[in-house]
């Protein structure tokens, strides 16, 4: 770009009370610091022929200039905290992976073909200022929210399990000394992934899993937990009972076998059981959780589901 002199003023480099202006105070910062490149905001785009009259009077070489599109709020005005905007460590506090934030980011005003989700080595090695749009890029959260839900299906699970637990040990819910197996904390987020989208839903949905008490919703209990689900629920815990070893596959079995011989749908048993083990009708996989969650707590659970039903 190119800038008419007569288009400048002479602008101020010092103010009444001996402190010096931004437009001198960086010239003279990236001067001492040797800097070589600035790549910023097309919001400074106004300050650039200034500060490059100002490298050139003082005898220096100016860098080379680069200005990236601002980064808009989906009503397409200037980003702000209503619109998402905020700190990264807040981000982290919310559960996004560092890697889906750098991809998000990285594709804000910038692209490379069609192709949506970059490591961060192929960011370094594909990225160029060619290919920086002059458009204002958009913050789209639920852009973000889909990166950091890949990322997370991604993600070494015994790193996840020490996330999770983290943000547990935070809230309160896992005391220090007291933390669960690791290995079983692996198996775990390994569950939950598929459902998860940020690190804050992944703890939520372990907490049934990790606290001793459950809080039921009250439609969920109301719509599945009925008289007619009692007896079902009688006859499940006698069968889990004998499972051993307590797996997959064997629960699995011990479902189908108490469906077909009562003649109904796997949901009539299935939906209640979810309930009484988690408080909710949203869950992974009902045998990943039967068995994830461990013969004494589901059978402590399902009894405790049958009594409330009876009382």
């Amino acid at each position: 770009m190119t800038f008419e002199n007569k288009q400048l003023d002479d602008l101020i480099i010092q103010r009444s009370d001996g402190l010096p202006t931004y437009n001198f105070a960086v010239v003279v910062d990236d001067v001492t610091m040797n800097i070589t490149h600035v790549i910023r905001g097309d919001d400074h785009l106004n300050n650039t022929p200034r500060q490059i009259q100002l490298y050139q009077a003082l005898g220096h070489e100016p860098p080379a200039f680069a200005h990236l599109p601002m980064i808009l709020g989906s009503d397409k005005t200037k980003l702000s905290k209503r619109h998402g905007a905020t700190a990264v460590t807040e981000y982290a506090d919310l559960g996004y992976l560092p890697e889906a934030l750098v991809n998000y980011l990285a594709r804000l005003g910038w692209s490379s073909g069609d192709q949506e989700i970059f490591s961060r080595d192929e960011l370094v090695q594909k990225f160029s200022l060619d290919n920086v749009g002059k458009a204002p890029a958009v913050f789209n959260p639920e852009k973000l929210i889909w990166l950091n839900h890949h990322y997370i299906q991604q993600a070494d699970p015994a790193r996840l399990a020490g996330l999770v637990l983290d943000l547990l040990k935070k809230d309160g819910a896992v005391q220090d000394g007291k933390e669960p197996d690791a290995a079983w904390m692996q198996k775990l987020v390994k569950i939950l992934t598929e459902r998860s989208h940020t690190l804050l839903e992944m703890k939520t949905s372990s907490l049934p899993f990790i606290q001793d008490e459950i809080l039921m919703e009250e439609k969920a209990k109301a719509k599945h937990l009925t008289s007619d689900v009692a007896p079902l629920l009688t006859e499940l815990v006698a069968a889990l009972k004998t499972l051993e070893p307590f797996v997959h596959d064997a629960i699995e079995k011990a479902f189908n076998d108490l469906v077909t011989t009562k003649g109904v749908k796997l949901g009539k048993l299935a939906q209640p059981v979810r309930v009484a083990l988690t408080g909710g009708t949203v869950s992974p996989g009902i045998y990943d959780v039967i068995e994830v969650m461990g013969k004494e707590k589901v059978l402590r659970r399902i009894a405790a589901a049958v009594a409330m039903i009876g009382n």
